[in-house]
């Protein structure tokens, strides 16, 4: 039986603070990545991690993740149907204004946990 989510809290490149609520048998880790200011190149950071080393429950059929930067400035959920479990990872790409430019922001959400043990 799936579980509820859980709470969890992560810093990005920039010292921004985000909330994520996270389905704790689906979901080992979040990256964000995004150009910092006067850099080309892109920065990838880990957002979150699960402290989970394996599932303890198969997920459940549909499993709801939700991000949020404490400011505001970026709040999204996503909602993965996945009845045979195949799903490897998500990217969700945002853009938003920051200033005078418009910033791409990709987040990848990673389902890497092993099953629960039998």
């Amino acid at each position: 039986m799936a579980r509820h989510n859980r709470e969890a809290r992560g810093v990005d490149q920039l010292g921004t603070l985000w909330r994520i609520s996270y389905q704790p048998d689906w979901l080992s880790r979040i990256k964000i990545s995004r150009h910092l200011p006067g850099d080309r190149r892109r920065s990838m950071v880990t957002l979150f991690r699960n402290p989970a080393r394996r599932a303890e429950a198969s997920p459940g059929r549909v499993v709801r993740t939700g991000v949020s930067s404490v400011d505001g400035s970026v709040d999204f959920r996503i909602s993965v149907e996945d009845p045979n479990g195949i799903v490897e990872s998500v990217i969700v790409v945002t853009r938003r204004k920051r200033g005078r430019k418009r910033e791409i922001v990709k987040y990848l959400l990673e389902s890497r946990l092993p099953p629960p043990r039998s």
